[in-house]
């Protein structure tokens, strides 16, 4: 990953055990210091400490009013804080060539709420998803409170930015992917997905709560698809869609898959 296509310099504080944790395994972030709370007794500090050794990281042990102070507004800190730089960040054209098909990549517009956004990368990550797709504007950095909300997650999905996202989606479309649009108005149900369409590589597009997708994005899908709903509810917030569709489409892709398998052995003489 290039180191130039991190969107900022700027440093974040990673705090709590899984953020810290999934920072140094991944070792994808620039480390700078580990701060400990004086007395911290926890079943993962042995893994941290270890891995903060081999990265030659400083660690310190600091009173609970200096880690308060340190962390400010980042909430529950469990006695932890890694000091780290943004994850780098890729192109366009590197995100689409990760993986084996059917690759998956997330993109989302207008996302903005960070604790939506680290939802939706822990479940990109745990569907096996190649990849979250975002834009440079209206969407948040991912620093701690993204991290912290994918429970370290985002600190190992890929990620790429773009400026235009209808432009990425048409591009993505000329490479051979097909854009599936989540709209609980859609007509077309996420079940009734024929298996021509789930076999292929695909992007998972996500609007925000609320307002959806913009006209011009909503332009370049090919499939519209809804959650079918069978209580009162209306609809999903848009993390729980995300799992959803991202493990459907898991499921489907794994079926078709052993399926085709089976149908070529059988015709092996």
């Amino acid at each position: 990953m290039r180191r130039g296509a991190e969107r900022s310099d700027e440093r974040c504080e990673l705090v709590g055990v899984h953020p810290v944790l999934e920072a140094l395994r991944a070792r994808r972030r620039r480390l700078y210091r580990l701060r400990l709370l004086k007395g911290l007794k926890r079943p993962e500090l042995p893994e941290i400490l270890a891995a903060a050794r081999e990265l030659g990281l400083p660690v310190e042990e600091v009173p609970s009013e200096q880690l308060m102070a340190q962390v400010g507004e980042a909430g529950a800190h469990q006695g932890l804080a890694l000091r780290a730089g943004p994850i780098p960040e890729l192109s366009l054209a590197e995100l689409a060539a990760l993986g084996a098909s059917p690759r998956t990549l997330v993109a989302l517009d207008g996302v903005e709420d960070p604790q939506n956004l680290g939802a939706i990368a822990r479940v990109c990550e745990a569907s096996g998803a190649a990849g979250l797709l975002l834009t440079l504007r209206r969407c948040p950095p991912l620093g701690a409170a993204v991290s912290r909300a994918s429970a370290g997650a985002i600190e190992w999905l890929p990620v790429a930015r773009v400026v235009n996202l209808r432009r990425a989606l048409d591009e993505l479309k000329q490479a051979g992917f097909w854009v599936f649009g989540c709209d609980p108005e859609a007509p077309g149900s996420l079940f009734s997905l024929p298996d021509r369409v789930v076999t292929g590589d695909r992007v998972v597009l996500l609007g925000a709560e609320g307002r959806g997708l913009r006209p011009r994005v909503a332009g370049a899908v090919d499939h519209a698809l809804r959650v079918p709903m069978g209580g009162r509810m209306a609809s999903l917030n848009v993390a729980s869609t995300a799992a959803v569709v991202l493990f459907e489409l898991a499921r489907r892709s794994e079926g078709a898959t052993r399926g085709a398998a089976d149908a070529r052995a059988e015709d092996d003489p």
